[in-house]
Protein backbone atom coordinates (compact mmCIF):
# COMPACT_ATOMS: atom_id res chain seq x y z
CA UNK A 1 0.00 0.00 0.00
CA UNK A 2 1.30 3.45 -0.90
CA UNK A 3 0.65 5.61 2.18
CA UNK A 4 2.73 8.70 1.38
CA UNK A 5 4.89 10.23 -1.35
CA UNK A 6 7.80 12.65 -1.11
CA UNK A 7 9.23 14.11 -4.31
CA UNK A 8 8.71 16.90 -6.84
CA UNK A 9 5.50 18.07 -8.48
CA UNK A 10 6.28 17.88 -12.21
CA UNK A 11 2.79 18.63 -13.60
CA UNK A 12 -0.64 19.78 -12.45
CA UNK A 13 -4.09 19.53 -14.04
CA UNK A 14 -7.60 20.39 -12.78
CA UNK A 15 -7.91 17.57 -10.26
CA UNK A 16 -4.57 15.77 -10.15
CA UNK A 17 -0.83 16.33 -9.95
CA UNK A 18 2.05 14.17 -11.09
CA UNK A 19 4.58 13.68 -8.32
CA UNK A 20 7.98 12.33 -9.32
CA UNK A 21 9.66 10.14 -6.74
CA UNK A 22 13.05 8.64 -7.65
CA UNK A 23 12.37 8.95 -11.38
CA UNK A 24 8.82 7.52 -11.24
CA UNK A 25 5.82 9.82 -11.80
CA UNK A 26 2.71 9.10 -9.73
CA UNK A 27 -0.66 10.51 -10.82
CA UNK A 28 -2.31 11.63 -7.58
CA UNK A 29 -5.89 12.98 -7.41
CA UNK A 30 -6.60 15.78 -4.93
CA UNK A 31 -9.67 17.67 -3.74
CA UNK A 32 -10.32 21.05 -5.39
CA UNK A 33 -9.24 22.80 -2.15
CA UNK A 34 -5.99 20.84 -1.99
CA UNK A 35 -5.23 21.59 -5.66
CA UNK A 36 -5.37 25.33 -4.86
CA UNK A 37 -2.94 24.84 -1.96
CA UNK A 38 -0.36 22.79 -3.90
CA UNK A 39 2.99 24.50 -4.48
CA UNK A 40 4.23 25.32 -7.99
CA UNK A 41 5.66 22.67 -10.29
CA UNK A 42 9.26 21.63 -9.62
CA UNK A 43 8.67 22.22 -5.88
CA UNK A 44 9.52 19.61 -3.28
CA UNK A 45 6.33 18.11 -1.94
CA UNK A 46 5.07 15.55 0.55
CA UNK A 47 1.55 14.15 0.78
CA UNK A 48 -0.31 11.25 2.33
CA UNK A 49 -2.01 8.84 -0.08
CA UNK A 50 -4.76 6.28 -0.38
CA UNK A 51 -4.55 3.66 -3.12
CA UNK A 52 -7.88 2.44 -4.43
CA UNK A 53 -8.04 -0.44 -6.90
CA UNK A 54 -11.05 -2.03 -8.56
CA UNK A 55 -11.75 -3.99 -11.73
CA UNK A 56 -11.74 -0.81 -13.86
CA UNK A 57 -8.85 1.27 -12.50
CA UNK A 58 -6.19 1.92 -9.90
CA UNK A 59 -6.08 5.43 -8.48
CA UNK A 60 -4.02 7.28 -5.90
CA UNK A 61 -5.81 9.94 -3.83
CA UNK A 62 -3.68 12.58 -2.11
CA UNK A 63 -4.06 14.48 1.16
CA UNK A 64 -2.14 17.38 2.69
CA UNK A 65 -2.51 16.02 6.24
CA UNK A 66 -2.77 12.64 7.93
CA UNK A 67 -6.07 13.79 9.48
CA UNK A 68 -7.58 14.31 6.00
CA UNK A 69 -6.50 10.81 4.96
CA UNK A 70 -8.16 9.26 8.02
CA UNK A 71 -11.36 11.25 7.43
CA UNK A 72 -11.39 10.15 3.77
CA UNK A 73 -11.21 6.48 4.85
CA UNK A 74 -14.16 6.94 7.19
CA UNK A 75 -16.30 8.78 4.61
CA UNK A 76 -15.35 6.34 1.84
CA UNK A 77 -16.61 3.43 3.97
CA UNK A 78 -20.15 4.92 3.96
CA UNK A 79 -22.21 3.07 1.37
CA UNK A 80 -23.12 5.18 -1.64
CA UNK A 81 -20.26 7.67 -1.19
CA UNK A 82 -17.77 7.54 -4.05
CA UNK A 83 -14.10 8.52 -3.91
CA UNK A 84 -14.62 11.98 -5.47
CA UNK A 85 -17.21 13.00 -2.88
CA UNK A 86 -15.14 11.48 -0.04
CA UNK A 87 -12.09 13.41 -1.28
CA UNK A 88 -13.96 16.73 -1.25
CA UNK A 89 -15.53 16.06 2.17
CA UNK A 90 -12.13 15.19 3.68
CA UNK A 91 -10.83 18.67 2.70
CA UNK A 92 -13.81 20.76 3.92
CA UNK A 93 -12.11 21.90 7.09
CA UNK A 94 -10.29 20.89 10.22
CA UNK A 95 -11.54 18.02 12.33
CA UNK A 96 -12.75 20.53 14.94
CA UNK A 97 -14.82 22.40 12.32
CA UNK A 98 -16.40 19.19 11.01
CA UNK A 99 -17.21 18.06 14.57
CA UNK A 100 -18.88 21.44 15.12
CA UNK A 101 -21.03 20.99 11.99
CA UNK A 102 -21.94 17.47 13.10
CA UNK A 103 -22.87 18.67 16.58
CA UNK A 104 -25.38 21.10 15.05
CA UNK A 105 -26.74 18.51 12.57
CA UNK A 106 -25.84 21.11 9.95
CA UNK A 107 -25.91 19.69 6.41
CA UNK A 108 -24.98 23.04 4.83
CA UNK A 109 -21.26 22.24 4.89
CA UNK A 110 -21.95 19.44 2.41
CA UNK A 111 -24.03 21.59 0.04
CA UNK A 112 -22.59 22.13 -3.40
CA UNK A 113 -20.41 19.05 -3.33
CA UNK A 114 -20.68 17.04 -6.53
CA UNK A 115 -22.70 13.86 -6.06
CA UNK A 116 -24.02 14.78 -2.59
CA UNK A 117 -27.73 15.54 -2.46
CA UNK A 118 -29.82 16.35 0.64
CA UNK A 119 -30.61 12.71 1.48
CA UNK A 120 -27.03 11.58 1.06
CA UNK A 121 -25.83 14.53 3.16
CA UNK A 122 -28.10 13.44 6.03
CA UNK A 123 -26.87 9.86 5.75
CA UNK A 124 -23.23 11.00 5.77
CA UNK A 125 -23.77 13.19 8.84
CA UNK A 126 -25.54 10.38 10.69
CA UNK A 127 -22.77 7.87 10.01
CA UNK A 128 -19.92 10.34 10.54
CA UNK A 129 -21.23 11.42 13.94
CA UNK A 130 -20.61 7.98 15.39
CA UNK A 131 -17.26 7.36 13.70
CA UNK A 132 -15.47 10.70 13.87
CA UNK A 133 -15.08 10.89 17.67
CA UNK A 134 -11.98 8.67 17.65
CA UNK A 135 -10.36 10.31 14.64
CA UNK A 136 -8.65 13.24 16.43
CA UNK A 137 -7.12 11.01 19.07
CA UNK A 138 -5.87 8.60 16.41
CA UNK A 139 -4.28 11.32 14.29
CA UNK A 140 -2.48 13.01 17.19
CA UNK A 141 -1.37 9.67 18.63
CA UNK A 142 0.06 8.67 15.25
CA UNK A 143 1.96 11.95 14.94
CA UNK A 144 3.26 11.93 18.49
CA UNK A 145 4.40 8.31 18.41
CA UNK A 146 6.20 7.90 15.13
CA UNK A 147 6.43 11.02 13.03
CA UNK A 148 7.93 13.50 15.50
CA UNK A 149 10.85 11.21 16.29
CA UNK A 150 11.57 10.91 12.54
CA UNK A 151 11.07 14.61 11.80
CA UNK A 152 14.52 16.14 11.21
CA UNK A 153 13.33 19.72 11.79
CA UNK A 154 11.76 18.71 15.11
CA UNK A 155 14.93 16.90 16.25
CA UNK A 156 17.18 19.82 15.23
CA UNK A 157 15.06 22.40 17.07
CA UNK A 158 14.80 20.18 20.15
CA UNK A 159 18.60 19.84 20.18
CA UNK A 160 18.88 23.64 20.12
CA UNK A 161 17.17 23.61 23.51
CA UNK A 162 13.60 24.58 22.61
CA UNK A 163 10.82 22.90 24.61
CA UNK A 164 9.56 19.88 22.66
CA UNK A 165 5.88 20.85 22.99
CA UNK A 166 6.59 24.37 21.69
CA UNK A 167 8.55 22.92 18.76
CA UNK A 168 5.67 20.56 17.91
CA UNK A 169 3.22 23.45 18.05
CA UNK A 170 5.39 25.69 15.84
CA UNK A 171 5.93 22.96 13.24
CA UNK A 172 2.22 22.11 13.24
CA UNK A 173 1.41 25.68 12.15
CA UNK A 174 3.68 25.63 9.08
CA UNK A 175 2.06 25.54 5.61
CA UNK A 176 1.87 21.97 4.21
CA UNK A 177 3.89 22.85 1.08
CA UNK A 178 6.99 23.57 3.19
CA UNK A 179 8.82 20.23 2.96
CA UNK A 180 12.47 21.31 2.92
CA UNK A 181 13.83 20.84 6.46
CA UNK A 182 16.03 23.95 6.34
CA UNK A 183 13.04 26.11 5.34
CA UNK A 184 10.86 24.47 8.00
CA UNK A 185 13.47 25.16 10.70
CA UNK A 186 13.76 28.83 9.63
CA UNK A 187 9.98 29.28 9.58
CA UNK A 188 9.60 27.53 12.96
CA UNK A 189 12.33 29.73 14.47
CA UNK A 190 10.33 32.82 13.44
CA UNK A 191 7.28 31.39 15.23
CA UNK A 192 9.40 30.53 18.27
CA UNK A 193 10.60 34.16 18.36
CA UNK A 194 14.20 33.87 17.18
Amino acid sequence: MIASLKGKIIAKADNFAIIEVNGIGYEVFFSSRAMKALPDTQSDFHCFCYLEANERQIRLYGFLTFEQLELFKIVRAISGVGPKAALEISAIGSLAQIKEFLGKDDTKFLEGLEGVGAKKAQKIILELSGKIKNLGALASKEKSKDLWEKDEAYLALAQLGFAKEKVKEALSHLPPHLTNNEERIKAALQILGH
